[in-house]
């Protein structure tokens, strides 16, 4: 592959510490693909919101991703992006924010992450109404599907494509929609989406059963893995900690352990890109070594932990990967 002007400063410049190990792991992501693997990516933390999808929905749109674990409120915010862009706020000097600023920030309708405030009513209410509509429609044909699966139904329905205010190829999860990439999105009820769809079922205008469970997701991706685990194997990245991660990784040492499939390989890549600290029970932060103990590396998988910002590491990975 011929390398771009990204990758070959990253090659030049990025010779120790952080900097060597982002290399390493984007070289071991390479390989790992050329040599016939597949990667799963995993999201924590607000990466939608800091407009990963840029870079994302590229890798998506160039099959080096061929599954993604993330948040609920990843699989949301990408839309709410998609749909609001022009009413986000940014505040460059959150830092220096007091309580009463943080209360002004609520009583004008918004919803801070870091620098970047989301526009509730423009966001959220923007998307609650068609979303529904697909819930009540699935139920009422006694239908149900996963979180992620009502939302792609929403992206190619085209309902909302008179709103989109961002370049589509900057979405992933349209990206992820039109090859209806699998997603697995554990704790879903964690997000607001979640929220809403908990709201209506209390109101008893949904029932709980219409979206399909974390269970369900794991028995999902349970089946995923057994059929794409052949040959060089399923990688794991991890963008930030949390149950984006913790979840998916354990599909391995359940299927070996608790259903005795013995024949089930480990995962046979592995990056984790944090800033958590290594210590104090950090199960996000544990390094992988650690994970051998649980049986969800082997002794010789390869193993890397970028101690950095994602919303910097990342797109540096991405870009190398695609031989920018």
């Amino acid at each position: 592959m011929e390398r771009g002007p990204i990758s070959q400063f990253i090659e030049h410049h990025y010779r120790h510490f952080n900097a060597a190990a982002l290399v390493d792991a984007a070289k071991g992501y390479e390989a790992h693909l050329a040599e016939g693997g597949k990667m799963m990516i995993t999201m924590g933390g607000a990466m939608s919101t800091a407009e990963l999808g840029i870079s994302l929905a590229e890798m998506i749109r160039n099959d080096k991703v061929a599954i993604i674990s993330c948040t609920g409120a990843n699989l949301e915010e990408d839309i709410m992006n998609l749909v609001a862009h022009s009413h986000y706020k940014r505040v460059p000097h959150y830092r220096d924010l007091s309580p009463k600023d943080e209360w002004d920030l609520l009583e004008d309708g918004f919803n801070r992450v870091t620098d970047t405030c989301i526009p509730e009513e423009e966001a959220f209410r923007r998307i609650q109404k068609h979303i529904f509509k697909i819930w009540k429609d699935a139920e009422e044909n006694g239908e149900r599907y996963f979180p992620h699966e009502y939302m792609y139904k929403l992206l190619l329905s085209g309902v909302m494509q008179e709103n989109y205010e961002i370049p589509v190829e900057h979405s992933w999860m349209i990206a992820a929609a039109e090859k209806n990439l699998p997603i697995v999105v554990p704790g879903w009820e964690d997000s607001t989406m979640g929220n809403i769809f908990a709201s209506y079922t209390i109101k008893g205008e949904l029932k709980a059963s219409t979206v399909k469970s974390g269970i369900e997701y794991m028995g999902f991706l349970a089946d995923w893995y057994r059929k794409n685990s052949d040959g060089k194997g399923v990688g794991f990245f991890q963008i930030a900690g949390g149950i984006s991660g913790d979840f998916p990784i354990c599909v391995v040492p359940m299927l070996y352990q608790d259903l005795e499939m013995t024949d089930v390989p480990f995962w046979s890549y592995f990056c984790q890109i944090s800033d958590s600290t290594t210590s104090y029970g950090s199960y996000s932060g544990a390094v992988p070594n650690e994970k051998i103990t649980w049986g969800k590396l082997d002794i010789n998988t390869p193993k890397f932990v970028i101690e950095s910002d994602a919303t910097i590491v990342a797109p540096l990975v991405f870009a190398w990967v695609l031989g920018k």
